[in-house]
């Protein structure tokens, strides 16, 4: 599945709601997500567990972009040509970038 057809099936999803509730409140839900995959990393969580965190965290970032106005297949495209600051791939930013 390609994002733009990912982020338009979590729209069909979940849309109406997530945009009734503002980008503030779903962006506490996306945080909150965030926060679940942090600690699935931190207690070396199996694959699948990790597999559907990420997922979890990708449909919140989906449904605040669209919520936003944001189309993130076109977003995606300030990293076609590398790295957005040297312009390299790999990066050759120092780390203090």
């Amino acid at each position: 599945m390609q994002l733009a057809e990912f982020q338009r099936r979590i729209e069909r999803i979940y849309f109406d709601r997530d945009n009734a509730r503002g980008v503030g409140g779903t962006f506490m839900w996306f945080t909150e997500e965030v926060g679940e995959l942090a600690t699935a990393l931190r207690q070396g969580a199996a694959k699948q567990e990790l597999a559907d965190e990420f997922a979890d965290v990708l449909a919140w970032l989906c449904t605040l972009a669209s919520i936003s106005g944001v189309e993130l297949e076109e977003a995606v495209g300030k990293y076609a040509d590398g790295c957005p600051g040297c312009g390299k791939t790999p990066c050759e930013c120092s780390e203090k970038a």
